[in-house]
């Protein structure tokens, strides 16, 4: 399931989910071959987790800089 329809870098985010065996893939490009973008495919039953793995992702990154 994507978000609102697919993004610029869908094809891509599905070959990962697919290989990775994955439930769902957030995929973000910067400064790519099509711009900078991102696809995001997760299974409905997961949508409402992916606030809260990006938060959890933004504070480790913000963690990693200091």
């Amino acid at each position: 399931m994507n978000l609102n329809g697919p993004g610029k870098y869908d094809m891509q985010c599905t070959a990962v989910r697919e290989t990775t065996g994955a439930k769902g893939v957030i995929l973000m490009v910067i400064d790519g071959d099509q711009g900078t973008g991102f696809s995001v495919q997760v299974a409905p039953v997961l949508l409402a987790t992916l606030p809260d793995v990006l938060e959890m992702v933004a504070r480790q990154i913000r963690k990693d800089l200091k």
